[in-house]
């Protein structure tokens, strides 16, 4: 008889270079996945996957060189952890348009997410 394999035993697949997904974000990019509209339905795509984690769409853009190898940036707040906490992401459509990825804010992006920030407190205000 072969010995079973479990789940724990069971090797994960990770780049080096990349750190894994936070849960929300990962949740994100499953409610993404298999995307395929165009640059016209990408507001609407996002917007949909943000409701459905418990997230808000702030505002999407053209990439216009803000990131690498995309056409248009959303701007997502969606929650972190248990304790309710919510934090701003960025979903972007591919160069080709065919396909979303989800991003933590990094250093290329900073200045955007300050704008986000930025947003958020100006709709807190209203």
């Amino acid at each position: 008889m072969l010995p079973t394999q479990t789940a724990a035993d069971t090797p994960v697949a990770t780049n080096a270079g990349e750190p894994a997904l936070p849960l929300e974000l990962l949740e994100l990019e499953l409610s993404l996945d298999g995307f395929a509209g165009d640059s016209e339905t990408f507001t609407e795509a996002v917007r949909n996957a943000a409701g459905q984690v418990g997230g808000d769409f702030l505002f999407e853009l053209p990439a216009s060189g803000l990131a690498e190898d995309c056409l248009r940036i959303a701007a997502l707040r969606v929650p972190k952890g248990d304790a309710g906490s919510l934090e701003v992401v960025f979903a972007m459509l591919d160069a080709e348009g065919a396909a979303i990825r989800v991003e933590s804010p990094d250093d290329s992006t900073k200045d955007l997410k300050r704008f986000a920030d930025a947003f958020i407190d100006v709709l807190e205000r209203i």
